[in-house]
């Protein structure tokens, strides 16, 4: 079979990982043949395209980033977009798709499907939100990154005795924080799950420096929310072709809130794009090879408009509209772990 394969959205540590083992397993037990398109729905849509064979993969899998590069084209946005897209993939002789991205990348992978394409998805979303798999590569990277940059500040931060807030990737879910919240030791870690009261806050750290504790460290999601108010911090206005503004801004109004409050000295460190960049961890390499022979897999089968998902330690598939429907919160259990570490003794209601 002649398969394509895209990379859309953001990219993350392990996407290359993909591309080599659908590559490989293909040409090596099915004797595909493979192009790329470049730059995630772009390329569909302008017929860029270079050729994948086991050249084009050799040592990538440690790379991070994505030989195929990537954007956050919205091909229905376009005039035509979606037609245009199908014409360029009968172009190229195209039997199959395998779409690597998040929901907004399967958003137009499904209605591609939905009018006739041979399509397969594969999760790919760094803030580990896609509904239906446990796990997404490069999450584990990321984790690992903001966790070693917490055991970073928290020695800046007792050298000089500050509070310094951390924050870290998570629009709509704060699985980052969360991990590296509690795998960091973070004195409070404040997620988009869970609107917070900076009140609420500066007397945490009142509490724990009157214990002689004279540093602090909190973890917060890039879209995370104050209680008393409605929206997300956001770095401008102007949204996306999907409809989302740039999230940013959440840390620095924190770190002054709470200097203001408390009349501790405090800092924040925004972690932001390295989180993405890098070679991925083991464990992402693993399962990003793992969701490519999945994918590769399920092409041969035939099972098409389906993604390959993560489900305990085996890999699954979904149909692509299923993990589109909703997004992955963290789950009560988990904040529930994290609220156990924190000193709430004079906020027990709030932290019920």
């Amino acid at each position: 079979m002649k398969i394509a394969i895209l990379t859309g959205g953001g990219d993350c540590p392990g996407l290359n990982a993909v591309i080599r083992a659908i590559v490989r397993k293909g040409t090596f037990y099915y004797n595909d043949e493979f192009i790329g398109f470049l730059e995630g729905w772009r390329g569909v849509l302008e017929n860029t395209v270079r050729t994948l064979d086991l050249d084009a993969v050799a040592g990538i899998l440690p790379r991070g980033g994505t030989i195929l590069r990537t954007s956050r084209t919205n091909p229905a946005k376009k005039e035509n977009g979606l037609e245009s897209c199908i014409e360029n993939l009968k172009k190229n002789g195209v039997e199959a798709l395998i779409a690597i991205g998040g929901d907004d990348t399967q958003s137009v992978s499904q209605k591609l499907f939905e009018r006739g394409v041979k399509l397969v998805g594969v999760p790919k979303t760094i803030d580990n939100d896609l509904s239906g798999t446990d796990f997404c590569f490069g999450f584990d990277t990321a984790v690992t990154i903001a966790t070693e940059a917490i055991d970073r500040v928290h020695t800046t931060a007792e050298a000089h005795n500050r509070v310094i807030v951390v924050e870290v990737m998570g629009r709509d879910s704060g699985w980052i924080a969360t991990y590296s919240g509690v795998a960091g030791g973070a004195d409070d870690i404040l997620i988009p799950e869970r609107p917070f009261n900076v009140e609420e806050i500066a007397d945490i750290l009142k509490r724990r420096h009157s214990r002689g504790r004279y540093f602090s460290v909190i973890v917060v999601a890039e879209g995370a929310k104050l209680a008393d108010d409605a929206g997300q911090e956001t770095a401008g206005q102007k949204k996306d072709e999907f409809g989302h503004v740039r999230l940013g801004g959440i840390g620095n109004t924190l770190a002054s809130e709470i200097e203001k409050r408390t009349g501790f000295e405090t800092r924040a460190v925004v972690l932001g794009h390295i989180q993405r960049g890098g070679s991925p961890t083991a464990f992402d390499r693993m399962l990003a090879t793992r969701y490519g022979v999945g994918a590769i897999d399920l092409v041969h089968q035939g099972k098409f408009g389906q993604m390959v998902v993560l489900r305990g330690n085996h890999i699954q598939s979904i149909p692509i509209m299923e993990s589109i429907a909703k997004t992955s919160h963290v789950s009560p259990e988990l904040i529930d772990v994290a609220l156990s570490l924190q000193d709430r003794r004079g906020n027990k209601k709030s932290a019920a």
